[in-house]
């Protein structure tokens, strides 16, 4: 617990049996309460390898429902669980544990609901081996969401995210999209909601097991932030909400 309030990690996973030990090493078990686990259909032994590790809640997928409906049953189980504070953490290693006394007490101290792990602050996606075509994308993708939703966050692509459990249940997560674009709505969500969402700076690390999408995948994201983007600026305006933002 941090604040007398309880701290469940999930993970949302597919194919992560050769970077999962790693990040379980590196999660601080004083601070946390509970780890829950969501195997997306993994081709690999990810969700026995989780329970051989002494993960209390793994959830396998039988059939892959995406990175959206991935997180939607990890937030679902560790609401169920009554947890007060949620991190997301990607157990592909890409992110550090060891921010997660930070990214939580933010939230346990209500400075904010929302918080993420950039990658940007500090200036360490590069020399932590993001893709230079990715960092541009990102850096251009985040510009224009910045001016559509009036925030001022340096990155919306993070997947390092923690939340009050609060702001969880004020979310309809199941009108969000399954796909990799549920991670952008829900940011649209809090915003359009008027909630703040805060930062930390997050290093980072790719390498060959770290997962990733490919060029053809990141575009149709980058396209779908944009339209995200776009459906905020509009509730802004006051014109018709898009169905995710109702």
């Amino acid at each position: 617990m941090i604040a007398e309030k309880k701290v469940v990690v999930v993970l949302p996973a597919y194919n992560a049996a050769l970077t999962l030990e790693r990040t379980l090493a590196e999660i601080d078990r004083d601070l946390v309460d509970d780890i829950v686990l969501v195997d997306d259909a993994s081709q690999d032994d990810t969700a026995e390898l989780a329970q051989r590790l002494g993960i209390e809640h793994v959830i396998r997928h039988e059939t892959n429902r995406g990175y959206g409906g991935n997180q939607k049953s990890c937030y679902a189980r560790a609401l169920a669980l009554d947890a007060d504070i949620v991190v997301m953490l990607h157990p592909d290693y890409q992110y550090t544990p060891r921010l997660l006394p930070a990214m939580a007490g933010l939230v346990a101290s209500d400075i904010f609901p929302a918080v993420l792990g950039s990658r940007i602050l500090g200036g360490g996606a590069l020399a932590g081996g993001m893709p230079l075509y990715k960092y541009v994308a990102n850096r251009a993708l985040t510009a224009f969401q910045n001016l559509c939703t009036g925030a001022k966050l340096s990155e919306y692509h993070t997947g390092y995210r923690a939340f009050s459990a609060s702001l969880l249940r004020e979310l309809d997560l199941e009108a969000n999209s399954e796909d990799f674009i549920f991670d952008n709505q829900m940011l649209g969500q809090i915003i359009a909601a008027g909630h703040q969402i805060g930062e930390v700076t997050c290093p980072t690390r790719y390498f060959k097991e770290a997962s990733s999408i490919d060029f053809r995948r990141s575009v149709v994201y980058g396209l779908g932030v944009v339209g995200v983007s776009l459906a905020v600026l509009a509730a802004r305006l006051g014109l018709p909400r898009a169905a995710f933002l109702r």
